[in-house]
C-alpha cells in the first residue's frame, strides 16, 4: 500500500471539525451581514451577488424564512470564500470606528464631568479652552455655575451636547 506523499500541512485535508468551524464562522460573518445598520452596509463594497443576498435576508421578516435566508447567504459567502478576508478587513475597520466613536465620547462625557463638579472645574476648564480655543468659553462656564449652584441636569446636557458639537465640527475639517 502505498500512501500519496504530502509535501506540507497545507496539503493536507480538512478534518470535518475545522471544517465545521470554518462553516460556523462563515454564518456569524453572514448573521453580522444581515445585523449590520443600513449605513454602514451601503459603505461596504459587496460584489452584487452577495449584496443581494444580503438585503433579501434583511427582507425576510418570518423567523424560519430569515434563519434559511441567513443560511443560504453564508453558503453564498463560502462559494465566493476569495472575497471573504475583504469583508472581514472591511468589518474590522467599522469596529475600529465605533470603538474611536466611543472612546471619544466617553472623553467628552468625562470632560462635562469634570466641568459641573465644582472641585474639579477650573482643571477642566483649562483643558477645554486649550483644546478647543474657539469654543463660547464663557457660555460654558454659565451652564458649569447653573449645575454648580442648583444642581441644572439641563444645563449638564447642554454642556454635554456644545462640547460634541464642537468636537465633531472641528473633526470634519
Amino acid at each position: 500500500m502505498n500512501e500519496p506523499e504530502v509535501d506540507s500541512v497545507a496539503d493536507l485535508p480538512l478534518s470535518k471539525t475545522k471544517k465545521k468551524q470554518m462553516a460556523k464562522e462563515i454564518e456569524a460573518l453572514a448573521i453580522r451581514l444581515v445585523e449590520l445598520p443600513l449605513a454602514q452596509f451601503k459603505k461596504l463594497k459587496l460584489d452584487e451577488d452577495i449584496a443581494s443576498e444580503v438585503k433579501e435576508a434583511r427582507d425576510t421578516l418570518g423567523r424560519g424564512s430569515h434563519k434559511r435566508q441567513v443560511k443560504h447567504l453564508a453558503g453564498a459567502l463560502r462559494v465566493r470564500d476569495d472575497r471573504l478576508p475583504m469583508i472581514f478587513a472591511a468589518l474590522e475597520d467599522i469596529d475600529q470606528v465605533k470603538r474611536m466613536d466611543k472612546r471619544q465620547f466617553h472623553r467628552l462625557e468625562d470632560l462635562r464631568d469634570r466641568l459641573c463638579d465644582q472641585e474639579r472645574f477650573q482643571s477642566a476648564f483649562d483643558e477645554m479652552v486649550s483644546l478647543w480655543p474657539a469654543l463660547d468659553h464663557a457660555g460654558i462656564a454659565r451652564l458649569a455655575q447653573s449645575v454648580h449652584n442648583f444642581g441644572d441636569k439641563r444645563a449638564s446636557r447642554e454642556i454635554f451636547k456644545r462640547l460634541r458639537d464642537y468636537s465633531e465640527q472641528t473633526s470634519d475639517k
